[in-house]
C-alpha cells in the first residue's frame, strides 16, 4: 500500500492527525480496472434442493441475488465509509450450486481513477445475503463465509491474483 508520496505501508484513509479521510485520487491516471471476489453460502443438502428445484417459497433464489448483487456493487460508495462514487461498466455474478452450498463470484470493472475490489466484495456479501434471506425461513443454520477477493487488475499496482498472494508474489 502506498501513499501520495510513494511511502509504502502507510494508511491511506488516514490524514498525518489520524482523522479518516477520502483519499485524493484526482491525479491518478484513468485506467481500465477489474476485480473478482468470490465466496460462499453453507446449507443443508435439503435447501440447496429447493434452490436447484424453484421451490423456494419466496421465489427464483439465484435470480434474486443475482439482481440483489448488481444493486450491491453500484451502492457501495453509500454503505463503506470513504468509498469513491464510480461509473460501473461491468457487473457479472455466477453462481455454482454444489451439494451443500452455493459458490457466488462476481467481476466489477470500470475505467477510472480508483479500483472496484470493494464494489466486487459487496456484490458477492449482498447476493449472499440476499440468499440467506430468501431461505432463512426453511434454513436457519446457513453460513455465510470466505467472502474474498481473488483478482484485481489496474492502475499502478497491476494486476494481482490471490494464488500470487499465497506464494509471497503478490503485490496491492
Amino acid at each position: 500500500m502506498t501513499d501520495e508520496s510513494g511511502r509504502t505501508g502507510a494508511l491511506t484513509h488516514f490524514d498525518g492527525a489520524g482523522r479518516a479521510r477520502m483519499v485524493d485520487v484526482g491525479g491518478k491516471e484513468e485506467t481500465e480496472r477489474v476485480a473478482v471476489a468470490s465466496g460462499r453460502v453453507r446449507m443443508r443438502p435439503e435447501t440447496v434442493n429447493l434452490i436447484r428445484e424453484g421451490r423456494a417459497a419466496k421465489g427464483d433464489v439465484l435470480a434474486v441475488a443475482q439482481v440483489a448483487a448488481v444493486m450491491g456493487a453500484k451502492r457501495t460508495p453509500d454503505l463503506i465509509p470513504m468509498c469513491h462514487p464510480l461509473m460501473l461498466t461491468r457487473i457479472d455474478v455466477a453462481f455454482e450450486v454444489g451439494d451443500e452450498e452455493v459458490g457466488i463470484e462476481a467481476r466489477v470493472a470500470t475505467r477510472g481513477r480508483t479500483g472496484v475490489e470493494m464494489e466486487a466484495l459487496t456484490a458477492v456479501a449482498t447476493a449472499a445475503l440476499t440468499i440467506y434471506d430468501m431461505l432463512k425461513a426453511v434454513d436457519r443454520e446457513i453460513v455465510i463465509g470466505d467472502v474474498r477477493l481473488e483478482h484485481k487488475e489496474g492502475g499502478r499496482s497491476g494486476v494481482w491474483d490471490r494464488e500470487d498472494a499465497a506464494a509471497g508474489k503478490g503485490g496491492n
